[in-house]
């Protein structure tokens, strides 16, 4: 018989929370040995599941699962089974949320299924078993949300690894000689012995390009889940199909018709996400995005709505406009909060918080990537550690700009016919001006680049109808796949790491697939159609919101411009530079490093350097170039 154990009290809990496994063919994991391995993998897993913890163990199958508490305070502890003749038939390990579960568990019990929980988790269980018992894709289309979960099958012997459509949620897994090891983290993969943290070439030009191969990782030997795919593990061998991606829709509503029903998408999707046992606040960032979904949360929320939004030691004051941030978001943050009526809270950060090594050590933890955006990162998360003191779960604005086309990318020709990711400049890439150039020529990264965008090119659907004619429609549909694939999955792995790293839920109300689905196949010329950026969605919810921000030129996520930021990084890189034993300095040209110190004022870009230092030495990776 299986061995479950579960220990902690019982608490609030719902599914945003880890998971892990292993999977060995030709061992029995019952073990002492194995049970450790089992243990520790969980472990790592503790903050994104603070709540609960659950493992079950059955011959070659181990599976470990940590929770959150958000929903369903009674039920739905994991593992959860469906047992069939007095045993499990189908066992699941589940993070994230299913939002249409209350309709899909109305369809079940009309089908004859009786539940023993209100979890989103059984549904998603007896789903797979009333509708994806001959083919799981058929059970997973029927899910709305954002999740990651591996259903066992104890009679086909057989585990699945499945993602969401738009990767909100990551999921990750390690081929060994005889099955698999799984984790919604590499931490956790990397706790099992049998897995060996090294990188090779093409790892570390995933980290110095900053382009998420959508199959491999940084560590050797280790793959991710892509998004909307099922990856299936068996006897015979791993292998991956598809249940969803983006398709031409030959869309043919007008203007008007596609902007109400852009409203009524919207309007459906956040009223599901504000579904929650525990406090609810909103990412206000004084953009068009956060701040239409703010109000649609506030008109919408049975209790008045908070908002909160990070904000820098003399920000506003001594603010300096770029392409990227034309306004300070602070102005516009206020509006919003005054003409809703939330119940807004501002932190403010400083250069020394940025620069604390202890929140370093911790946004670097919780990434399991070297892979960083200097002060965004670790504003990001002290803005999320800030938020966990009054809220569990947030609203964001993530995929907005993805999907209507808010980038200033989008609108420059320079960028847009580039033969390469329109958000990609490597006219002066102070990173590689630091590297060896034998190491350099040796990676290519112009080759790598090139190879992953031939890659993304050839995936997206081709337009039909009248669009089809126009040169410069063909483009902006490959534009829009670029960012919807390519981009937008590195910000959506950034806000689940640093938001389930402090136990704090982050939904994405932008990245409902049926709105994705829907705008994706609008025209470009409908997104610009009042010669702006994000026509479709300023047209949409305008009625929302106060003039100043309907009217407000997009602006980005803000950095930080106190000069303190760069001197400090300056000391650490020029520290870096002197340390004869540091793990990077095989990588790097000294002289040319130093030549850099005394030729820029600009050391942003160096961070990927100094976070590449910390990662090699903080999980002893091996590197094989």
């Amino acid at each position: 018989m299986p061995e479950v154990a579960r220990q902690l009290p019982k608490a609030r809990r719902q599914n945003m929370c880890g998971i892990c496994g292993w999977i060995d063919f030709d061992r029995d994991l019952g073990s002492p040995d194995a049970r450790r391995e089992l243990a520790d993998m969980t472990a790592t897993m503790a903050y994104r599941g603070p709540d609960d913890e659950g493992t079950w163990i059955d011959g070659p199958v181990a599976l470990g699962h940590r929770r959150l508490a958000i929903i369903d305070i009674q039920g739905g502890r994991q593992p959860m089974t469906h047992q069939e003749d007095g045993r499990p038939a189908l066992v699941l390990v589940y993070t994230g949320e299913t939002y249409n579960y209350r309709e899909l568990r109305q369809r079940l019990a009309a089908l004859g299924h009786r539940f023993d929980t209100s979890s989103d988790t059984e549904v998603v269980l007896r789903a797979h078993r009333e509708w994806g018992h001959r083919d799981p894709r058929r059970a997973v289309s029927e899910l709305n949300g954002m999740f990651a979960y591996a259903l066992w099958d104890t009679a086909k012997r057989e585990l699945l690894l499945i993602r969401d459509r738009l990767g909100i949620k990551p999921l990750y897994y390690y081929p060994i000689e005889h099955g698999v090891l799984f984790g919604s983290e590499p931490k956790a993969i990397l706790a099992n012995s049998l897995a060996e943290p090294a990188m090779d070439a093409d790892g570390l030009r995933r980290t110095l390009c900053s382009i998420p191969d959508p199959d491999g990782t940084v560590f050797r030997g280790m793959r991710e889940v892509r998004p909307g795919h099922i990856v299936r593990v068996t006897r015979d061998g791993i292998k991956q199909m598809s249940y969803w991606h983006l398709t031409d829709s030959g869309h043919t509503d007008d203007v008007p018709t596609t902007v109400r029903r852009v409203r009524e998408l919207l309007e459906d999707t956040i009223q599901r996400q504000l579904i929650a046992d525990v406090p609810l606040c909103t990412l206000l960032s004084g953009g068009l995005d956060s701040s239409a979904m703010t109000a649609l949360a506030a008109r919408f929320s049975d209790e008045r709505i908070r908002s909160c939004a990070v904000d820098f030691v003399g920000y506003t004051d001594n603010f300096t406009p770029g392409p990227a941030r034309a306004t300070p978001d602070g102005p516009y943050v206020q509006d919003v909060a005054k003409f809703v009526g939330t119940g807004h809270t501002d932190i403010t950060l400083s250069a020394d918080e940025l620069m604390d090594s202890n929140v370093r050590a911790a946004t670097l933890h919780a990434r399991d990537l070297p892979l960083t955006m200097g002060d965004l990162d670790s504003s990001l998360y002290l803005l999320f550690r800030a938020i966990r003191q009054h809220s569990t779960v947030a609203l964001s604005g993530e995929a907005a700009d993805e999907l209507f086309g808010g980038y200033r990318f989008f609108h420059d020709p320079a960028y847009v016919q580039a033969d390469t990711f329109p958000w990609i400049d490597d006219s002066d890439d102070i990173v590689r001006r630091c590297l060896d150039p034998g190491l350099v020529e040796k990676l290519d990264f112009p080759g790598y680049l090139d190879e992953q965008y031939r890659r993304a090119l050839a995936e997206v659907p081709a337009l039909t109808g009248p669009a089809s004619a126009d040169p410069h429609e063909r483009r902006m549909r490959e534009v829009c796949y670029l960012f919807l694939t390519r981009y937008l999955p590195t910000l959506l792995d950034r806000k689940d790491r640093m938001s389930m790293a402090l136990g704090l839920e982050v939904r994405v109300p932008y990245c409902d697939h049926r709105l994705v689905e829907y705008v994706f196949g609008t025209p470009w010329a409908y997104k610009t159609f009042d010669g702006r950026e994000k026509s479709l969605l300023r047209a949409a919810t305008a009625d929302l919101l106060p003039l100043s921000v309907v009217q407000r030129v997009k602006s980005a996520y803000p950095i930080i411009q106190d000069a303190t930021y760069d001197r400090m990084l300056r000391t650490r890189f020029t520290a870096l530079l002197n340390d004869r034993n540091a793990a990077v300095a095989p990588l790097l040209s000294l002289d040319r490093s130093r030549a850099l110190l005394d030729a820029t004022d600009s050391f942003r870009r160096v961070e990927e350097i100094l976070t590449l230092e910390d990662f090699l030495t903080d999980y002893n990776v091996s590197l094989t170039i």
